[in-house]
């Protein structure tokens, strides 16, 4: 494991890095946009780094941690992401330079959600949005997102549970079931 060898080999650890950066960077800039991903992505594995000696190395993947780390850098520009999602939520819809017909009506009718999922995720709290972000953005499985957040499975669960009934009440779509 990559960690493990670069406490003694520090420079190992650029392989966490080079496997992750661009995954996490991209997360920090869906989050909070591209003017703040650069330094989300920097500081969380500087982060990283400085406390790598923490890292639970029987955790086979490093992915959970770096997200957990990841969150918490994000936390302290949650202003700054809901101020994003509420312009995002204003933007009139883009029109691509494809006709509506021609871009298909899956990709149509999710370009025509996007403002209304972005009010709702600014209408969420900041530990439901992580969650729901780190599940559906980050890909992370409940275990992984139990593991980032450092809350309980059970709570993720209901959490999500309760999550995605709030925005399909907003967005006004059916119940269905969850993962």
């Amino acid at each position: 494991m990559l960690i493990a060898a670069s406490l003694t080999t520090p420079e190992s650890f650029a392989g966490v890095f080079d496997r992750h950066a661009d995954e996490i960077h991209a997360y920090a800039g869906r989050r909070l946009g591209p003017e703040h991903a650069d330094d989300v992505t920097a500081e969380t594995f500087l982060v990283a780094f400085r406390k790598r000696h923490r890292y639970d190395t029987s955790r086979p993947d490093a992915r959970p941690w770096l997200y957990g780390i990841a969150g918490n850098l994000i936390s302290r520009h949650r202003r700054a992401e809901v101020r994003r999602l509420r312009a995002l939520a204003r933007a009139p819809h883009e029109a691509g330079s494809l006709h509506e017909e021609e871009r298909g009506a899956e990709r149509a009718s999710a370009a025509a959600l996007r403002p209304a999922l972005a009010a709702a995720l600014a209408g969420l709290s900041a530990a439901e949005r992580d969650l729901l972000l780190l599940v559906a953005w980050a890909d992370l499985s409940y275990e992984e997102a139990a593991e980032a957040l450092k809350i309980p499975i059970g709570t993720v669960r209901s959490r999500l549970h309760r999550v995605r009934g709030k925005l399909r009440r907003h967005l006004d779509l059916p119940e269905e079931n969850d993962r």
